[in-house]
């Protein structure tokens, strides 16, 4: 499958000041069949070297002795019988155990500039002990992050470009012209659109998910497949954890996603998730959750916004799913509900607020939402190019009330409502209207400092 991201591996690899690279992500992104199966088939074919760390023991071995960047050069040419050169690609997956490797990227990094080098896995735990050292902690001698000697991209769920890329190439190139052209679609080719967007509410980005269904056509057995991924997540927080009160607790949190953001305030409430229980409780879990790219969280800004933006209170927060096809399977909705014709009257607009978390999280988008007096609200305000973009989120038509409470405050160019609605601009509002098939191209957009109407 094509991968928006495999164009982040092609514009590392030929930047004259390259890096060793680590790769982030979520667990079963598909962050090892982009490496490797994209990229490296790709651009090294028959000049690649793959170290899985979890499996190729000896390798892992004489690796956690050593951060020698020579010495394990000479060791795994000598293993694998290539010579390691700089058209050499060499690829350590699940490096999680063996943390050392990230170590000695520095002296790959000082010393063998021009080998390729790639480092990715469940990375949680190297995530928490590079927080540990940017805050001085004392190091105890076996790990230190290379600070400066390394290159970083994350890797999410696919996005409902990248799936509808895949599942419908015709009517992505259609979509994508559209929104370049700052048209409209038909409205047959909208309908059809939408019916794609509801189809990515269901069985969200997870690439075994999304395969499953270009193969089969069939979305039972995609949602089988979804379902299967959901418990593992549950069963993995044992390796992000250190202690059983962690895990049952960053269960419980994950759990309870759907049921936080589907009541009035949708701010994370500790209450709802255990009796009297409190924000501090659960800082660890939420730590763990969103380094693991699990959980997204957005922040509550107030009133005046300055800028670069900041959280006005970080015990006023919210908490989204990284992976809208499993925040639709938590919610408990039948699946018939995401393709009947009743859909929009039984999808809640919280499903579309997830989606659209997750699109501006997968640009990199830090995530934010304003709330003002009287319940006035935005569910997203981005910051892009000096400007700030309040976004609104509505499942249907509706109407941007809050938008004049904000402007009370804050001055932006223009407001951004992500509806079903086609795509147009009102001048005299300053409100653009965009459909949710249109939002990735948006959140790009942002994210490149390149938004116009």
């Amino acid at each position: 499958m094509d991968r928006v991201a495999a164009q982040k591996l092609v514009e590392w690899n030929h930047n004259k000041r390259r890096k060793p690279l680590i790769v982030w992500g979520a667990r079963q992104v598909g962050k090892t069949y982009l490496i490797k199966d994209i990229f490296a088939e790709t651009y090294y074919k028959d000049h690649y070297i793959y170290i899985d760390c979890k499996i190729e023991d000896e390798v892992s071995d004489f690796c956690s002795k050593t951060a020698n960047a020579g010495k394990i050069i000479e060791y795994i040419s000598l293993r694998k019988g290539m010579q390691i050169t700089e058209n050499t690609l060499l690829v350590f997956d699940e490096v999680q155990e063996c943390p050392n490797i990230i170590s000695s990227l520095k002296y790959f990094c000082q010393d063998f500039r021009q080998i390729p080098v790639i480092a990715t896995g469940s990375m949680v735990r190297i995530k928490i002990q590079r927080e540990t050292h940017k805050r001085g902690a004392a190091d105890n001698g076996k790990f230190l992050f290379p600070v400066g000697k390394i290159n970083q991209i994350t890797v999410y769920p696919m996005t409902f470009d990248e799936f509808l890329m895949n599942s419908n190439k015709m009517l992505y190139e259609t979509v994508k012209k559209a929104y370049e052209s700052r048209k409209p679609l038909d409205t047959k080719i909208h309908e059809l659109a939408m019916e794609q967007v509801y189809k990515y509410l269901l069985l969200g980005g997870m690439p075994e998910v999304v395969d499953t269904y270009i193969e089969s056509g069939n979305l039972l057995e995609s949602k089988e497949v979804l379902e299967a991924l959901y418990d593992n997540y549950l069963s993995d927080m044992e390796l992000y954890q250190a202690s059983q009160e962690a895990i049952l607790r960053s269960r419980a949190l994950f759990s309870n996603i759907y049921k936080e953001l589907n009541k009035e305030s949708k701010n994370f409430s500790p209450g709802l998730i255990e009796e009297k229980g409190k924000t501090r409780d659960f800082a660890t879990s939420i730590q763990w959750l969103t380094m693991a790219h699990i959980v997204n969280q957005s922040f509550q800004l107030k009133e005046h916004i300055t800028m670069p933006l900041m959280p006005d209170n970080e015990s006023n927060f919210r908490l989204f799913l990284g992976d809208i096809g499993m925040f639709s399977y938590q919610s408990g909705i039948n699946a018939a509900s995401f393709v009947s014709s009743e859909r929009e009257n039984t999808l809640s607009g919280i499903f579309f607020e997830n989606f659209v978390a997750g699109e501006l999280t997968a640009k990199d988008h830090k995530l934010f939402y304003w709330r003002g007096r009287a319940s006035a609200e935005l569910e997203f305000i981005i910051e892009s190019d000096n400007r700030l973009y309040p976004i609104d989120v509505k499942k249907s038509k509706g109407t941007l009330n809050s938008l004049k409470k904000f402007s009370d405050h804050n001055k932006f160019g223009y407001a951004i409502k992500v509806s079903k609605n086609n795509y147009g601009y009102d001048h005299d509002q300053k409100i653009l209207t965009v459909p949710f098939y249109f939002f990735p191209f948006v959140a790009g957009d942002l994210a490149d400092g390149k938004m116009n109407v």
